[in-house]
């Protein structure tokens, strides 16, 4: 039986059905000496690896599988691919994209409301037995701020159409789209011109660290960071500093740049709301998703073409 390398957990109903396709074996358990063992007695029967886009398919495991497919993401990211290797191998590169866009722009609505009207911050406060004390700080109307979003394709577009009937929309994105939003074709300018700051472009090595301490210099003062992107597309140092200044106001984060490790920092700040990478945890999506993984799989392990490759 052909194996598959599942590279991080999977939802329960994934994990099955692929089972019954493929011997799978569960990378993620194994120690650096048993994945050296297991690769120098089976490589060769290895024609998949599966893993969420935070994981991707890693260079040297890429390299060391003689006989691999496909590389099928679960999800829409696939920075964590070399798509060069991948293309010189004959490994299809595969992702989930459409199945997600709602629910990751229904949490940057989310993050941004429980952001500005301290939500996590009023919860605790009711939880600890402090309100019969005293009320809570007052927090920040959300109603008429500027919205910014940075990254204008399925998914910040799906975010700007929430955020219309909030307040003003602008976007930054390599190409001007034809949508009823300003355009600025810089992120600094961008940031300038709003409040709430929204990350929902595509990481890649071009977008690494573009928001960094200029871009939040010019978010400024009386502004705030959403990121439901990837974490490489903020300069997490530089955020820790700014909010520690208090160059920005505060931030939303669902993706941190060596997740699942979060700093102290950002952790301890009273300034942020923090959420596990949950963009696409909901019980509809992660079914859609998953059927798409094994769509794409089944297809190419059949010869024939994947319904949403990426090469």
């Amino acid at each position: 039986m052909s194996v598959a390398l599942q590279l991080n957990p999977l939802s329960a109903s994934l994990e099955t059905d692929l089972a019954r396709r493929l011997e799978v074996v569960r990378w993620f358990e194994l120690g650096e000496d048993a994945r050296a063992q297991w690769l120098k007695d089976r490589a060769p029967e290895v024609v998949a690896i599966v893993a969420g886009g935070h994981v991707g398919g890693p260079t040297q495991l890429i390299q060391a599988l003689p006989h691999l497919k496909i590389v099928a993401i679960n999800g829409v990211g696939y920075d964590k691919v070399d798509l060069a290797l991948a293309r010189s191998r004959g490994v299809r590169v595969t992702t989930t994209p459409g199945t997600l866009t709602d629910d990751v722009a229904d949490l940057a609505v989310g993050l941004i409301i429980s952001l500005l009207r301290q939500i996590p911050a009023a919860d605790a406060h009711v939880r600890s037995g402090a309100w019969p004390s005293g009320e809570q700080p007052l927090a920040r109307k959300v109603t008429g701020r500027r919205f910014g979003i940075l990254g204008l394709g399925h998914i910040g577009g799906a975010i700007a159409t929430r955020l219309a009937a909030f307040g003003p929309v602008a976007y930054a994105s390599r190409n001007r789209k034809p949508v009823p939003y300003e355009f600025h074709a810089d992120p600094g300018v961008l940031a300038v011109a709003s409040d709430v700051l929204v990350v929902a472009c595509s990481a890649n090595e071009t977008t690494r660290h573009m928001v960094d301490a200029g871009v939040l210099d010019a978010l400024g003062p009386d502004g705030w960071l959403v990121n439901v992107s990837r974490g490489s597309v903020v300069d997490e140092a530089a955020l820790v500093q700014a909010l520690e200044t208090g160059r920005i106001a505060g931030a939303a984060l669902d993706v941190f740049e060596n997740e699942p490790q979060v700093p102290e920092a950002l952790r301890a700040s009273p300034k942020v709301v923090l959420t596990p990478h949950i963009a696409s945890a909901t019980i509809e999506t992660r079914k859609a998703m998953a059927d798409l993984v094994l769509a794409n799989l089944d297809a190419v392990l059949r010869g024939e073409e994947p319904p949403t490759p990426v090469i």
